[in-house]
């Protein structure tokens, strides 16, 4: 590798670059010295061949809408052809989880290093795309959440399930969100549950009048429960109950430029790993 090739601009394509996520995305790739906007995907109706600058309001950036992802991919992947190893291009994808392991596969197959913020992959999509990934020898991270203290959070919970049998999780977003619950609430459950113990020991026969109103039941016992509102962005509490007290652990996300550090973050790191990789927690 020469050094005029490591310090070039990460070559980065953006999917779903009009949604709210991927517009964040556009703004911070955009404004980062060491990485270069490629290409913007979205299939926003009247879109295609506008340029995504001027359409963010960012000003000209001389990358036009496409809605054809693999001709992206593939105008990417050609782009970093001759940059050797380690300096692939990598897709950030903000879309909808019923197109999200096909953009994932496709990135793969690609030579794209794929960044999926995207949440609804089911955990046998997940280990499919591990070994796609693995057999392709191309790094990728999937991501349910990108805030740095989500991740503490998460990580405070899974200590504190140590001392206590009884939780359950809410998690809160806004009412355009497709899948319930949200992947960073799953993976939280996921980290809890690492402990192998069984949580919340019925002590009553429960009935309810109102099908669903106790929330999700996982096999560990944790329940989890999905607010859905206009105003809402991000948030998530896990409340742990013993005896004569409670243990509340609640982030809030005000804002989506939060996520943006995570972000750039994977995009700088994907590239030197070896394998698809599953939360923020292991790029830290």
């Amino acid at each position: 590798m020469t050094s005029s090739s490591a310090a070039r601009p990460i070559a980065v394509v953006v999917a779903g670059a009009l949604g709210r996520m991927g517009a964040e995305v556009v703004r911070a790739v955009s404004a980062a010295a060491d990485c270069r906007l490629v290409g913007a995907i979205d299939t926003t109706p009247g879109k295609e061949g506008t340029d995504v600058g001027l359409e963010l309001g960012l000003g000209e950036l001389e990358v036009a809408v496409t809605a054809d992802f693999e001709g992206c991919l593939c105008q990417a992947s050609q782009l970093v052809r001759n940059d050797g190893p380690g300096q692939g291009a990598v897709l950030v994808d903000f879309t909808h989880p019923r197109v999200v392991y096909e953009h994932t596969r496709g990135a793969i197959a690609y030579g794209v290093h794929p960044v999926i913020g995207t949440t609804g992959l089911s955990p046998q999509q997940l280990a499919d795309l591990a070994a796609f990934a693995d057999k392709a020898s191309i790094g990728g991270a999937v991501i349910p959440n990108f805030s740095v203290g989500m991740v503490l959070l998460q990580q405070a919970a899974a200590a504190a399930a140590r001392f206590y049998d009884y939780a359950e999780l809410t998690e809160l977003h806004h009412n355009r969100k497709a899948d319930a619950p949200s992947g960073t609430c799953l993976k939280t459950a996921e980290l809890m549950e690492e402990l192998g113990k069984s949580f919340n020991p019925q002590q009553v026969e429960e009935h309810e009048t109102l099908p669903g109103c106790r929330g999700g039941q996982r096999e560990s016992g944790l329940r989890l429960h999905s607010v859905r509102l206009p105003g809402l962005v991000a948030h998530q509490e896990v409340m742990f109950g013993a005896p004569g007290e409670t243990y509340t652990l609640r982030h809030d996300t005000i804002d989506r430029a939060a996520y943006m550090p995570g972000v750039l973050l994977c995009v700088r790191r994907v590239r030197q790993l070896s394998g698809l990789v599953y939360g923020l927690e292991k790029l830290l």
